[in-house]
């Protein structure tokens, strides 16, 4: 029994009834999946059993025996027909894939470093290895760059001033609106006393704390 290579990266398209019966094999690169399809190989005992099934149905049936005759041809030639197509396509792969000397995956030609005979998995490309660097460490500072800007901003917000996030006149989200911007509703924003600083509800006139009016 020969070898089988190709196990694991081969889709099988052959048809073994009908007009358009054949043999096609689709190999795909392991690294970048990338496709490459045999060519399209007829097999003419089952192209020959479609043809005359279709012609037993155009006269009645008056073939149905020849066409049975024919299927059971077409089915027994099959295996052997499929193997020794299936070699000759694994025989033309061999042109387009390379097996890599260190994973055994089957890579295109794109995919391998020909000075070393790796897959560009196990080989990477040097100058694709300090780009792809060079590109994550600027994102990686400029995430950091925008953290730190973030906290001089949040450092000049206001966190004391308690705001209503909900409206009460139509429970729509305010985000700190001085006004509902559904309804119009003022909102009740407390206010801290300009001489004391303590806290006190919107529309007082005078600081219950110290008596300074607002």
């Amino acid at each position: 029994m020969s070898q089988f290579k190709f196990a694991d990266n081969y889709q099988d398209l052959s048809q073994q009834d009908g007009v358009d019966a054949g043999f096609q094999f689709q190999f795909h690169c392991e690294r970048c999946n990338d496709a490459w399809r045999t060519r399209y190989k007829p097999y003419r005992s089952g192209q020959a059993s479609g043809w005359v099934s279709k012609a037993a149905g155009f006269f009645g049936g008056v073939l149905g025996g020849a066409s049975s005759a024919l299927d059971g041809l077409a089915q027994a030639g099959w295996n052997s027909a499929r193997d020794e197509a299936f070699q000759e396509a694994v025989t033309d792969a061999k042109g387009h894939f390379h097996r890599c000397a260190k994973c055994f995956q089957y890579v295109c030609a794109p995919c391998t470093d020909k000075a070393s005979g790796f897959c560009l998995n196990c080989a990477p490309d040097v100058e694709v290895q300090i780009a792809a660097a060079r590109a994550q460490a600027e994102s990686q500072g400029a995430m950091e760059a925008a953290v730190e800007e973030g906290l001089k901003r949040g450092r000049k917000r206001d966190v004391k001033r308690d705001v209503q996030l909900v409206c009460p006149g139509c429970n729509a989200e305010t985000r700190g609106a001085k006004f509902c911007p559904e309804c119009g509703h003022k909102m009740a924003v407390k206010s801290n006393c300009s001489g004391c600083s303590a806290e006190i509800a919107p529309g007082t006139r005078f600081c219950p704390e110290c008596g300074k009016q607002q």
